[in-house]
């Protein structure tokens, strides 16, 4: 993608972003200290190539209008106004969770670290979920795409942060 095609808006990716000005991966990084992680050319390719810069936000815990208006400001494009209206997000331990209910566990840490993807694996899984079952995903940082993936799918999720890398997030259909 040539440099003078992408615009920064809260939608692109971040993978585009770095490919098209390599000079913002460390701002991006600033905001986003889990995104160090996209360094490793394979994260980059895998985790980038679906995390939007609205995602990357939430992530970082930033607001997206600064974000993206910083990056834009870096490479010369005007500052705009910024859309802030953002998926909800479920930190609160919810009525339905029962440790009991939890049939299917996938730590994605590993599969990550070897550059694999694991949307596909989730979805395919949460597919096979039933009612009142439980699925317990860990993570060593908040996977939004996949979260929103799942929502689309209708899905409710609760997330559980333990420290900076590691999450534990826990989906069940939506009734």
């Amino acid at each position: 993608m040539k440099k003078e095609e992408l615009i920064i808006t809260p939608k692109t990716k971040v993978f585009d972003i770095i490919e098209a000005y390599p000079e913002l991966e460390d701002i991006l990084i600033a905001y986003v200290p889990a995104f160090e992680k996209l360094r490793n050319p394979v994260l980059r390719k895998t985790v980038g190539k679906v995390t939007s810069l609205q995602q990357a936000a939430l992530i970082g815990n930033v607001n997206v209008g600064l974000l993206v208006n910083q990056l834009r400001q870096e490479i010369g494009q005007n500052a705009e106004k910024i859309n802030t209206d953002e998926h909800q997000y479920n930190y609160q331990s919810p009525a339905w969770f029962d440790a009991d209910k939890v049939t299917v566990r996938l730590d994605v840490r590993e599969m990550l670290a070897n550059g694999e993807h694991p949307v596909a694996q989730v979805m395919e899984d949460l597919k096979k979920q039933k009612e009142d079952e439980i699925y317990q995903l860990i993570a060593p940082f908040l996977p939004v795409p996949l979260i929103d993936k799942a929502s689309s799918l209708n899905f409710i999720h609760w997330i559980k942060k333990e420290n900076d890398e590691l999450f534990f997030i826990y989906f069940i259909k939506n009734k």
